[in-house]
């Protein structure tokens, strides 16, 4: 089975919603959570770029909708990572 890249496309992804405004919105960070889960699996490349995307947030930035869209992250990180 071939490696996904839905990573890379995740990371060019992430790119474009910081270029935008300098910062990512909840439904920016819901697109390429889909990303990552649509073939039914998040790997380690996705949960690394994941994790690179939460890095760059700022404190000042999270509003109500994105600390939920944040705590749905954490989730899918912390559920793939036990289970590999």
């Amino acid at each position: 089975m071939a490696e996904s890249r839905d990573y890379l496309e995740m990371s060019f992804r992430s790119i474009q919603c910081f270029a935008d405004d300098g910062k990512i919105d909840a439904k920016e960070l819901d697109s390429i959570l889909t990303i990552a889960a649509r073939d039914g699996v998040v790997d380690q490349n996705e949960i690394r770029v994941l994790r690179n995307i939460i890095s760059r947030i700022k404190p000042e930035e999270v509003d109500e909708e994105l600390r939920v869209k944040l705590a749905e992250v954490y989730e899918t990180i912390n559920k793939n990572e036990e289970s590999s």
